[in-house]
């Protein structure tokens, strides 16, 4: 897969997200949206930091057994309960975001939704990945 990041300058710049992704391969991965489960089917983690990071670790490990790498992301879609949480811990999730999924950053969106399928929940991940 080849895939080029577009961010034009007559936009703010981008952190942690891109603008627009162009991404040209043979097989497109639709992954449905992972929220901080565990192998029980347990939310896991009080703060929005710990079910970040275990929700992203769902969408991850979903998109390795599909055969895909971070790198391969085009699109990844939050689903949070509280966006204003969600900014106070911006920094911090982006360095969760870095540890786990490097500096390939995908188009991304932030929604905030009044609750997940888990009411226990507090932030859920979609996306797309396109494999070579």
């Amino acid at each position: 897969m080849t895939t080029e990041r577009v961010n034009p300058p007559e936009l703010s710049p981008p952190t942690g997200f891109s603008h627009a992704v162009v991404a040209t391969g043979a097989r497109v991965v639709f992954l449905a949206g992972q929220t901080a489960l565990d192998t029980d089917g347990k939310i896991v983690g009080d703060t929005l930091p710990e079910q970040f990071r275990a929700a992203l670790g769902n969408l991850l490990t979903a998109l390795r057994a599909a055969g895909g790498t971070p790198a391969d992301l085009a699109r990844v879609t939050v689903y949070a309960t509280d966006v204003a949480a969600y900014r106070a811990h911006a920094r911090q999730l982006g360095r969760i975001w870095q540890q786990s999924a490097g500096r390939h950053y995908p188009a991304m969106a932030v929604v905030e939704v009044v609750r997940l399928w888990d009411e226990r929940a507090l932030v859920e991940l979609d996306g797309f990945a396109v494999l070579p």
